[in-house]
């Protein structure tokens, strides 16, 4: 369907300390989906290493970007300081709805402080780093992905779509 990337925001992940279940759960379901994963990376919690991966997966074709990891409220959770500059135009409906779904589960969830935005023609969105996370993110991404990539290309509304 369409190229995709994975990028891991954890300091303990990328030092090899713990494994990346959310990464390789986020690669499978993005796969399932019918997405050609073009790039995934595990990078440590810093403001560099972060952008650089995102455009290192711009670089390589993706047009959906997807991170998990450094969202929540710890000092080093700087994921969303990291990607919001690089965001040409946010999409927050996308990030709260995520927030919304997860909270019917996870009342902390609301804390998340994800983002979701266009950078070019490409999707990025920032999911939680739990596989709980992934898997709720998911689930909303997985209802939009194809219209937002088809508008993001200069398709036309679809009736009934709202947008």
């Amino acid at each position: 369907m369409s190229p995709a990337a994975v990028i891991t925001c954890s300091n303990r992940s990328a030092a090899g300390e713990r494994r990346d279940d959310s990464g390789q759960l986020l690669a499978e379901l993005l796969a399932g989906d019918g997405h050609e994963l073009v790039h995934r990376v595990i990078v440590a919690d810093a403001l560099p290493a972060i952008r650089a991966a995102i455009h290192d997966a711009l670089a390589a074709g993706a047009r959906i970007i997807v991170t998990t990891g450094g969202t929540g409220l710890t000092p080093t959770d700087v994921t969303p300081e990291a990607v919001a500059p690089l965001l040409e135009r946010e999409i927050p409906g996308i990030a709260e709805a995520i927030r919304q779904t997860s909270r019917e589960k996870v009342p902390t969830a609301v804390l998340s402080r994800g983002v979701a935005g266009v950078i070019g023609d490409a999707l990025v969105v920032t999911l939680p780093g739990s596989p709980g996370g992934v898997r709720d993110g998911m689930a909303v991404l997985s209802q939009l992905l194809g219209h937002v990539l088809d508008q993001l290309s200069g398709g036309d509304h679809r009736p009934g779509g709202g947008v």
